[in-house]
């Protein structure tokens, strides 16, 4: 289920953004967790409000099987889940990039929740629209096993430039910061602490 009360976040929320950061790999011990945990704990030091969405702990269908040619049900931690991203000011997503792209579960996550009337609406029958969720801007956390200029230069990145225009742009959600933790199946336990401690310092800046 999403994460409410046992989110971490405290009862009064005073000063400080509201913070919701999404795991969106289905593992639950991975440098992707770490990560999490480590942002968390920066951004609540600065009184911060945070909640987490664990994606491999919900219960869903991640496969949207008629588009958006018919409606199909959300379900209870779908629906949770687009409470806690309006409840947002600031979103915080935390996945690999496996084959170029974004996990399967991350994908369908945005394909039954990200829908026409909650992310975003088109006016008529012309090529404008509304994006619904403007207002708010998120962080990406991304690991990857390729060298980050190779993913960049070679590959072209396409899975942040489907993050940042192509999902979360389009929506109205302004990507503030991009940050790679690369290459993690050659890294050092070092290295390892060393973006721990990276994470927990970008969570103390939001």
């Amino acid at each position: 289920m999403a994460e409410t009360a046992k989110s971490g976040a405290t009862p009064l929320e005073g000063d400080g953004k509201r913070i919701l950061v999404i795991l969106g790999s289905p593992k639950h011990d991975s440098l992707c967790h770490a990560l999490c945990e480590a942002f968390s704990q920066g951004a609540r030091r600065q009184d911060h409000v945070v909640r987490h969405l664990r994606l491999g702990d919900l219960a869903f269908d991640p496969v949207l099987h008629g588009g958006y040619d018919q409606n199909q049900t959300l379900e209870p931690d779908l629906l949770e889940a687009q409470r806690q991203i309006h409840w947002a000011e600031h979103l915080v997503f935390v996945y690999p990039v496996w084959w170029g792209g974004l996990p399967a579960l991350l994908k369908g996550f945005f394909d039954r929740v990200f829908l026409p009337g909650f992310a975003f609406k088109f006016r008529g029958r012309s090529q404008a629209w509304d994006k619904l969720l403007s207002g708010r801007t998120a962080d990406l956390l991304v690991t990857l096993d390729t060298p980050r200029w190779y993913f960049r230069w070679i590959y072209g990145a396409p899975a942040h430039r489907q993050m940042v225009r192509t999902i979360l742009g389009f929506c109205g959600i302004r990507t503030r910061r991009l940050v790679e933790f690369s290459p993690v199946r050659i890294s050092s336990e070092e290295q390892r602490q060393g973006w721990l401690r990276k994470a927990e310092l970008l969570g103390s800046r939001v």
